[in-house]
């Protein structure tokens, strides 16, 4: 076999049962069905004289934050934007990802000043299904790498 690390070690593989979504106080939102965070690079592209390759320079990047969240009773979350809309004042909201390794390691992720973007369902309902909620945010900060998952 060539491969002997076989991607790391699979008996510290995580599943969706090993993370959690949190509020800026630590409170775990347990009706998060999912949550994922992606960055979007925006480089700019340049060409030089004498040079028949074009190149990219860093320039930009945009964090953006979405969330399923299983409709159980109005909370917070949903009680402040229908607030918003109101006033014209948007909220911002600072969450915690957390996935929990397998020896008690933890990737803990902090993601903060994150406003509405894009759309949000404030009802989508539909027969035979479990009512959900779908979230997308803008990150206005980076995010913040504050523990790391490991195997050791």
């Amino acid at each position: 076999m060539r491969n002997v690390k076989a991607a790391g070690d699979s008996r510290h593989a995580r599943t969706g049962k090993d993370g959690a979504f949190y509020n800026a106080d630590g409170v775990l939102l347990a009706t998060v069905e999912s949550f994922n965070s992606n960055v979007n690079y925006s480089n700019a592209k340049y060409s030089v004289l004498g040079d028949a390759q074009e190149h990219e320079t860093a320039n930009t990047f945009a964090v953006s934050l979405t969330m399923s969240q299983i409709v159980v009773e109005d909370d917070v979350f949903i009680q402040e934007l229908f607030e918003a809309m109101k006033t014209q004042e948007m909220p911002v909201w600072n969450f915690r990802g957390s996935l929990l390794g397998r020896n008690g390691s933890e990737e803990l992720v902090v993601y903060r000043e994150c406003i509405p973007s894009g759309q949000v369902d404030l009802q989508n309902i539909s027969v035979g299904d479990v009512i959900k909620r779908n979230w997308n945010f803008f990150v206005n900060r980076p995010p913040k790498l504050q523990k790391l998952l490991g195997i050791s």
